[in-house]
């Protein structure tokens, strides 16, 4: 009976989101808010179906934590269709590093004096809730592949590149915890330039190199030899797994090559499709004949490209499903109360002061107009990429320094589903009118 229930409020909440996706698109809320809501009452003060507790249960949750970036940082980095040379890049690379030393140093401060941490704990809080998420941002990503606009694709590179920069703060983080006595100098030169150097270079190369080759692999064998046809979803899936396993191995950033996995693959079908889009190169295709298309030398890049970002996609759809319910139900068995003075505090803080801070920083001198600037700054969406830090935080770090820091995470998570949820389509809304006389 148990397995009933589960597989009847499953597969109600996929029908229902089905048939109401469109309708969400309209609506002040988003679809990360009801999933939010039904995981909740899927737990204790509900019907009592689901019991998760995120320090029993930590090595669980970042393991599937986890696999739901991958998903969605590589369908970020195949969305960016523009080349690596061109100057839209600045600003997402702006977002991702400048404003991840701006926005750590001053959670840490907070942490400390407004919280009463000590440096160790705020600093691993701060980076748990530096990074911006690339799973619930969709109102605010680029939409497809033909999308350039400046402010949806700084937004989205940001998500895609700050999920890896965020873990050297958070291993500084953990081993100012593991000995409260260190040196800082000492810790932050041994443990912090060391690996952020090689972590993000040799991530970037490592995704970037895969990418590429495995992409031009599969389209020579299309076009040449008519093999390796279909089944893009297998290709898909071990792209990203044998980005991230090789990047883990080599001691870098494996979120990082994973987003560079994605991009690479856009740049091979860019190159291969020339000034028209991907839709325009491919053009119809025949349901009969697909494998005509995808062996054709002139649309096999496209193909291939636009197919499996289709498949990713959908895998990003029910990865915020599965996270959504997950963090809800955590919040139905929190001991203790989520919403305090200090996380209000924190919440406020992040949203109102640190970001937009962080933000104007990074953009001193870009081309981004003050409209672009003032959602950049707002839509600094929290969310499944703070969940993983903390659960890793968890996982590797002492209770007595993380535990206490598991209602500061989720109340700002929660926070933030819900207020960039309710404020997303008015605010994007009100951007495309904006925009529309500018053509």
């Amino acid at each position: 009976m148990h397995e009933t229930i589960w597989f009847l409020v499953v597969g109600g909440v996929f029908a229902f989101m089905g048939l109401a996706a469109t309708t969400f698109k309209r609506l002040p809320c988003s679809a990360a808010m009801f999933y939010l809501a039904i995981g909740f009452g899927l737990g204790p003060h509900g019907i009592g179906l689901l019991h998760l507790n995120v320090i029993a249960n930590a090595g669980v949750l970042r393991i599937i934590t986890e696999v739901a970036l991958l998903v969605s940082l590589f369908a970020i980095g195949l969305r960016l269709r523009v080349p690596l040379s061109d100057a839209l890049w600045a600003i997402p690379l702006r977002l991702g590093f400048v404003a991840m030393l701006v926005t750590v140093p001053l959670l840490t401060v907070f942490g400390v004096y407004a919280l009463q941490l000590a440096w160790g704990p705020a600093l691993l809080l701060a980076a748990i809730l530096a990074p911006t998420d690339p799973v619930l941002a969709h109102e605010v990503q680029v939409q497809d592949s033909a999308d350039v606009d400046l402010m949806r694709f700084s937004l989205s590179g940001e998500g895609g590149l700050n999920d890896g920069i965020a873990l050297p703060f958070a291993l500084l983080g953990l081993a100012l915890c593991a000995d409260h006595s260190a040196n800082f100098a000492d810790v932050f030169t041994r443990t912090f330039v060391g690996i952020t150097l090689w972590g993000i270079f040799g991530a970037i190369a490592i995704g970037g190199a895969l990418g590429w080759a495995t992409t031009h692999g599969v389209a020579w064998l299309r076009t040449r030899h008519a093999q390796a046809l279909g089944l893009e979803a297998f290709f898909a899936l071990g792209l990203i797994e044998l980005s991230y396993g090789i990047a883990q191995l080599a001691q870098t950033f494996g979120f990082l090559a994973v987003f560079a996995a994605g991009v690479a693959m856009r740049r091979v079908e860019h190159r291969a499709s020339g000034e028209q889009s991907a839709r325009e190169t491919i053009g119809t295709v025949v349901a009969d004949d697909v494998t005509a298309t995808a062996s054709d030398p002139q649309k096999a890049h496209a193909f291939m490209a636009e197919s499996v970002l289709g498949f990713t996609i959908e895998l990003e759809r029910i990865a915020e499903l599965a996270m959504m319910l997950i963090i809800g139900n955590i919040l139905a068995t929190l001991h203790g109360p989520l919403f305090t003075w200090q996380s209000a505090a924190l919440i406020a803080a992040l949203f109102i002061v640190v970001r937009p801070l962080a933000v104007e920083v990074s953009l001193l001198g870009s081309t981004a107009s003050h409209p672009q600037r003032r959602l950049m700054s707002w839509f600094g969406i929290r969310g499944i990429g703070s969940f993983y830090y903390l659960t890793l935080a968890l996982e590797e770090g002492r209770a007595n320094d993380v535990e206490p820091l598991i209602p500061f995470a989720l109340a700002v998570v929660t926070a933030s589903v819900v207020v960039h949820g309710m404020s997303a389509t008015p605010l994007m809304d009100w951007y495309r009118r904006l925009r529309r006389p500018n053509g």
